[in-house]
């Protein structure tokens, strides 16, 4: 480890947590708290009109035609799954950079995860990567596109716009054409993430699934999620799903699951969709801020900042640099009062509940490689431009 060398100047140590929502919270308080209190009195707590007014504006924000509120963004995933007819025998290619829940709901659905290797710069999964593995791995029979090592169908695939960046969904859509693959969108980290062209996340695929998760860009107070489609029956299939599969109420067709969202988090999640783009725009500032702090510092050849790839609007839901000696780093930033995540510090096909899929220790080298050095800093919309000098600051401290 190098021992960290004093910076040229010495500021007064400073608290710079990596998320204060409390923050967020005060401004709103006056607006929510009475439509809280509306919902107490009225005792309607589960799928009312809340959820109705949510969903609607949700889907116009997000460009879909439907969109149907759900328990978690865990559960979206879940319901997108089952809605499609995912399960036991099927494969569904996604990254092994990412948070569990993208391939653990692909295993709790029955369905096999299958993993291809991420795109350096933007951590994404890397489309090149899928079409090796489509072109070596696996070949028609019947009908069915098969894997060779697994015999399994490869029926889907599940890209995630990691960090609040869009994966690149115009090489993956045409592999998803060419090779008759439904696309489920995770964009739980990238709720208005867009192209220059207009599509934004979630409005791209099959259907898009969505996290409201507290620290997301679009937090409730609790757990919320969302399922998006173009599609009106497969968002019906879904509003029925999420209700244990049942419609009239008591009859059931379909097996389904509680994945309903109440009314609390709706509220609260309307008055906060409102003001998503100007917290947009304050990351994306804030981001600006850190690129130009860095190149001051001459930073730029220790660490490795993030970048908004072209054509491409990144929402920055986390502020990932990739640093050397980065658990040394991130040590030495708590010391002086900073925050910071590892986002994620172990792949997917390296942890032992997946150890079944018989990976080998060398396959995802990229990943591997993201997972040693990847570091999130602060970047939420209330962030101070002296707080973001403070952090380079002390980075360039750690680094002499």
């Amino acid at each position: 480890m190098l021992p960290p060398a004093k910076s040229a100047r010495s500021p007064p140590r400073m608290s710079v947590p990596l998320l204060d929502l409390k923050k967020q919270y005060q401004p709103l308080a006056a607006e929510i708290i009475p439509i809280l209190q509306g919902i107490c009195a009225s005792q309607q707590f589960i799928l009312g009109p809340h959820v109705l007014e949510f969903e609607q504006a949700a889907a116009s924000y997000g460009n879909c035609a439907h969109a149907v509120g759900v328990s978690s963004g865990t559960d979206a995933l879940l319901l997108a799954l089952m809605a499609l007819g995912l399960g036991a025998g099927d494969e569904v290619i996604t990254t092994p950079f990412t948070f569990f829940a993208t391939a653990g709901t692909i295993a709790r659905a029955g369905a096999r995860p299958v993993f291809c290797d991420i795109d350096a710069g933007s951590f994404n999964i890397d489309p090149v990567a899928v079409r090796e593995f489509l072109q070596q791995c696996c070949e028609r029979r019947a009908g069915q596109l098969i894997n060779r090592r697994s015999g399994a169908r490869v029926r889907a695939l599940m890209p995630v716009h990691l960090y609040g960046q869009c994966a690149d969904m115009a090489g993956l859509l045409a592999l998803a054409r060419e090779f008759d693959l439904k696309v489920i969108e995770d964009a739980a980290q990238a709720i208005g993430a867009d192209f220059d062209d207009g599509r934004r996340a979630g409005s791209m695929g099959d259907i898009g699934c969505l996290s409201f998760f507290p620290t997301k860009n679009l937090g409730a107070f609790g757990d919320a999620g969302m399922c998006t489609t173009q599609d009106a029956e497969l968002a019906e299939r879904m509003r029925v799903l999420r209700v244990h599969g049942g419609k009239p109420k008591y009859f059931h067709h379909l097996i389904g699951g509680n994945f309903r969202l109440d009314e609390i988090q709706a509220a609260v999640l309307a008055v906060k969709l409102r003001l998503l783009d100007g917290w947009t725009a304050a990351r994306q500032r804030n981001a600006a801020w850190y690129a130009a702090a860095f190149e001051r510092a001459g930073l730029n050849g220790r660490i490795r900042p993030p970048a908004a790839s072209a054509g491409y609007r990144h929402t920055w839901n986390q502020y990932v640099i990739r640093a050397p000696q980065r658990d040394a780093l991130k040590a030495f930033l708590g010391e002086q009062g900073v925050g910071s995540e590892i986002y994620y510090p172990v792949p997917l096909h390296r942890q032992q509940c997946f150890a079944y899929l018989g990976y080998g220790a060398d396959e995802f080298p990229v990943a591997d490689a993201a997972a040693r050095e990847v570091l999130a800093l602060p970047i939420f919309p209330e962030l101070a431009h002296e707080q973001i000098l403070y952090v380079v600051d002390r980075i360039a401290a750690f680094y002499g």
